[in-house]
């Protein structure tokens, strides 16, 4: 799996294709992160969410893994241009879930638009990867792709997913075929939903989980 064909063009792409609706959905719940000291992005693709979290948190060490190349030369070329402190982050080029973090060494995580991209049984492995990383009083934030349960949303919904695993299956080698989603996986690692955001008629949902 990798979106290395993507990268040089993945930006213009969201702005055509979804404007702002997907960076609203990473950043809903960004204050989230106010009392974190480190923090894992996984899947962080092209950089926009870790331009956000630096500029809001500039204290904030971050570690920022992705299994594209490309992605993660783009996401450290914005951070340069942009003048963040490239001395508080870290860019790994790594896949998950061979990839392992250093047990309990994180405050936080955030899978942008990331778990959709694994079939259920690797998602369960990635999930418990990350949960190892995480410390004991840690938050999850995700933001996703979602299926409302009824009416005409719910087709919508599918229809729109059904295009998108078409086009970033062939591309990028994803190997799932729907969104998974991973409520019961987050809380068998003992996470709790603390806020869900839904946007575009359930489309996008936006969630903030913590461990206590």
């Amino acid at each position: 799996m990798s979106f290395d064909r993507l990268a040089p063009h993945y930006t213009w792409m969201e702005r055509a294709l979804a404007g702002p609706r997907l960076q609203r959905c990473r950043t809903a719940w960004l204050e989230a992160l106010a009392d974190c000291e480190t923090l894992l992005i996984v899947g962080g693709g092209h950089g926009h969410f870790l331009r956000a979290c630096a500029r809001r948190f500039p204290r904030l060490a971050i570690t920022n893994v992705d299994a594209s190349a490309g992605m993660l030369a783009q996401a450290e070329a914005r951070a340069r241009r942009e003048n963040l402190d490239l001395g508080r982050m870290k860019f790994v080029h790594a896949a998950l879930p061979a990839w392992q973090p250093p047990p309990a060494s994180f405050d936080a995580v955030v899978t942008n638009f990331f778990l959709d991209c694994f079939p259920p049984g690797e998602l369960a492995a990635v999930i418990a990867t990350l949960a190892g990383g995480l410390r004991s009083r840690a938050q999850w934030l995700n933001a996703d792709f979602a299926v409302p349960e009824r009416g005409w949303a719910r087709h919508r919904a599918r229809a729109v997913h059904a295009v998108m695993y078409a086009f970033f299956r062939p591309v990028t080698g994803i190997r799932a075929r729907r969104v998974t989603e991973p409520d019961a996986l987050l809380r068998a690692h003992g996470f709790t939903l603390a806020k869900r955001r839904d946007s575009e008629w359930g489309l996008l949902r936006a969630d903030w989980w913590t461990r206590d």
